[in-house]
């Protein structure tokens, strides 16, 4: 029998991975492909961990990436439940290199991943609620309602059969745009 709310200490999932030339871009540096690989995995088992069920992503909708991965650098990944819905989640990821000569260590992404669990037929299944602990749990869990109500509201308020670019061309004036409307 499934729990109906549960720890976030729970279903946190902790990776930690070296960084090899094979993951490295032609500048040098870890591939940003090869961390959102790695990024997608690491949501998907926090995910599955707190469902219970196997999950799909639904969305990625943030992935900043702040500081360069070198090869050879550490990278942990620590991934937590922030927000959960009916059948969905969202996965908060912080990723950290270590240069594991001097100890340093730097933060180089932050990312949030919108999970989905689903049964054996594909359907979305329900997922336990969240014990929300300490403020930091709180900050999450409202950040992610806000997050989602802020992308349901630009999704609403460029909608291409609602659209008219009227109403912001002023708005593009101080940008590298040059307007040729066709009439």
């Amino acid at each position: 029998m499934q729990k109906q709310f549960k720890d976030i200490k729970e279903s946190q999932v902790v990776i930690s991975e070296l960084m090899l030339p094979s993951h490295s871009n032609f500048n040098g540096k870890i591939h940003g492909g090869y961390i959102l690989s790695l990024l997608d995995q690491i949501a998907f088992a926090c995910a599955s961990k707190h469902s219970g069920a196997y999950c799909v992503t639904a969305s990625v909708d943030t992935v900043d990436f702040l500081r360069p991965i070198e090869i050879g650098e550490l990278v942990t990944m620590k991934a937590s439940v922030n927000y959960v819905g009916r059948s969905s989640m969202v996965i908060g990821i912080r990723v950290e290199a270590e240069n594991i000569q001097t100890g340093a260590k730097k933060h180089c992404n932050s990312s949030y991943f919108t999970m989905v669990a689903k049964d054996d037929k594909g359907n979305s299944l329900a997922v336990p609620g969240l014990i929300l602990k300490n403020n930091d749990h709180i900050r999450r869990f409202a950040k992610s309602i806000k997050r989602k109500s802020m992308k349901t509201n630009r999704v609403q308020e460029f909608h291409e059969t609602d659209f008219s670019s009227e109403k912001y061309l002023h708005i593009l004036e101080d940008h590298k745009a040059k307007i040729q409307l066709n009439s």
